[in-house]
């Protein structure tokens, strides 16, 4: 069994780059494993880091490892150690994930920083369409809201988005022993499954500004909020949906939202 500790690239963590190294050799395995990884499959590593995961998964059946690393310094060090992996030195915030797309049976993993993980994952599963899992560590908080159900407190704006696109399940809890330095909160380990094409919001624009609006006024309701937008139509669907213009943001679901968009006087 291949120990996450038998590598661990020299360097400190960056509280700029919001670095908590996993060292953890069993949550590492256990991270790997949630990603059923095939043989064949293109597995993109977002922060690589000192490469508790990069290790396992440089032994697994993957056909090719990909890491996207920020940090300039340790981008050489990782190719150093693992000459097969093919390092990208670039931001996640930035990358062009929708060119994931050209690859086949892409898988994507990593414990991302928390200062970071919800646009992360906001610009990932909105632009990249055809992946087949991705598994990321977050804040527990985070993995919370991801994973909500309408009407409950954690439900919010980065719920309706990545719901939208991805079927969220939160896989289980990580401790702050598993990582140096060690945070002050708990983390999780979420999954994500791509929905259809068929599936996914026709409107992405629309619905984030949509998203975006109604959540920041969350506790008003969507007749106060919309006015005069929320036309004869949107009502009629509205009350097919047993919901109203009295109704608050929280109480629709993803789908009701990207549905209500259709609506909506322009």
């Amino acid at each position: 069994m291949i120990d996450a500790n038998h590598v661990r690239l020299p360097g400190r963590p960056k509280r700029s780059l919001g670095q908590n190294f996993l060292c953890d050799p069993n949550i590492a395995r256990k991270i790997v494993a949630a990603l059923a990884i095939q043989p064949g499959d293109v597995v993109v590593e977002i922060g690589p880091g000192r490469g508790a995961l990069t290790e396992l998964l440089m032994e697994s059946p993957a056909g090719r490892v990909i890491g996207v690393e920020k940090d300039a310094d340790l981008c050489p060090l990782l190719h150093r150690q693992w000459p097969g992996l093919a390092v990208v030195h670039a931001d996640a915030l930035r990358f062009a994930w929708e060119r994931l797309d050209r690859l086949k049976n892409v898988r994507i993993i990593g414990n991302l920083p928390y200062n970071v993980a919800s646009p992360i994952m906001w610009e990932l599963v909105s632009r990249a369409a055809k992946f087949t899992r991705a598994v990321f560590m977050v804040q527990k908080e985070v993995a919370q809201r991801i994973t909500a159900r309408p009407g409950t407190r954690e439900y919010g704006g980065l719920t309706v988005w990545l719901q939208s696109f991805a079927v969220a399940q939160k896989l289980f809890s990580v401790g702050p022993a598993a990582f140096r330095p060690a945070p002050k909160v708990d983390s999780a380990v979420v999954a994500f499954t791509p929905r259809p094409d068929a599936l996914r919001p026709a409107q992405p624009a629309g619905l984030a500004g949509l998203v975006r609006r109604l959540f920041c006024m969350r506790r008003k309701q969507l007749g106060r909020i919309l006015g005069e937008e929320l036309s004869d139509e949107a009502k009629n669907y509205l009350e097919s949906q047993g919901l109203s213009f009295f109704c608050r943001p929280e109480e629709l679901s993803p789908l009701q939202f990207d549905n209500l968009l259709k609506y909506i006087s322009k």
